[in-house]
């Protein structure tokens, strides 16, 4: 479990724990030993991914790269993040060295400037199309590059920058549609292809100004986990009218919607989730979970 230690706005070394983690587990992280197909299919993820001081905080950091060390190295991934809804459904740029998508504020200098080189995705991108372009038109905007709620968690998880890597957008924010998605990208996953969906499990700006506001958020993480413990997808889907304090938890719906693309990408959608991290970062829940 984690928590915050400092003001994230100030750090006394921006991205200082990123710097540590690189300088420890480097050379473990290239040795992954990569997906076979005897290994069967990868898990589907869902990541609360934070933002740039995740890059501060140690244990955040450890527990990423710890959970991404019990799987085999993907031979590439495809996430959805929080950040991205755009309408028709789109991919972003495969080409190696596109530039990341610095989508935040009011930050350190020093988070603008970070990289996350990953290889050329071209071929994850065409078995992407060849997936979902079937019945919807698929777009590519080749000078987008992952935002932060990709490229954040995915350095910590995968250091190396050594994976392949496309981001897709979020055709909708409705609950069904992102299960629908998740269902989609189900037999990626049988290729070695991580499926990850990008959000937190509790996103509110009133629980950092009123941490009396944490009495919502905590209630609804609660719920949130015993309904992923049960696998109850429709409960979860209606998360709105289910969910204790989900407008205070929630105000929009971007941060919590892709976690429903996790649950329509697992082998079976009612199967119970494993929590991979549990914790509070400034009254919100970090919860990530990890579908087979």
């Amino acid at each position: 479990m984690t928590s915050q230690t400092s003001d994230p706005f100030r750090p006394a070394v921006p991205a200082g724990a990123y710097d540590d983690l690189l300088a420890r587990v480097l050379p473990q992280a290239r040795g992954q030993r990569t997906w076979e197909p005897d290994d069967g299919p990868l898990p589907a993820l869902f990541v609360s991914h934070g933002a740039p001081p995740t890059l501060d905080d140690p244990q955040w950091l450890d527990d990423l790269f710890t959970w991404a060390q019990t799987m085999p190295k993907p031979r590439a991934i495809v996430v959805v993040s929080a950040h991205w809804e755009n309408t028709p459904l789109a991919i972003s740029g495969a080409a190696a060295g596109t530039p990341l998508y610095y989508d935040f504020g009011g930050f350190h200098p020093r988070y603008y400037t970070l990289q996350y080189a990953s290889p050329d995705a071209t071929d994850l991108a065409r078995r992407i199309a060849a997936t979902l372009s079937d019945t919807t038109p698929l777009h590519q905007h080749v000078n987008r590059g992952l935002d932060h709620g990709a490229f954040i968690p995915l350095m910590a998880m995968y250091p190396a920058a050594d994976v392949p890597v496309v981001q897709l957008s979020m055709p909708s924010l409705a609950p069904e549609a992102l299960l629908g998605l998740g269902g989609r990208l189900r037999q990626l996953r049988d290729e070695g292809i991580l499926v990850i969906g990008s959000g937190f499990m509790t996103h509110s700006f009133a629980v950092m100004r009123k941490p009396s506001a944490r009495t919502h958020t905590i209630a609804f993480d609660e719920w949130a986990a015993d309904a992923l413990a049960r696998g109850d997808v429709d409960a979860l889907t209606d998360y709105r009218n289910k969910g204790p304090g989900a407008a205070v938890s929630h105000p929009t719906a971007d941060h919590f919607v892709p976690l429903l693309l996790t649950l329509g990408a697992a082998t079976i959608p009612g199967d119970p989730a494993r929590t991979a991290i549990d914790g509070i970062w400034f009254g919100n829940s970090i919860r990530s979970v990890q579908m087979a």
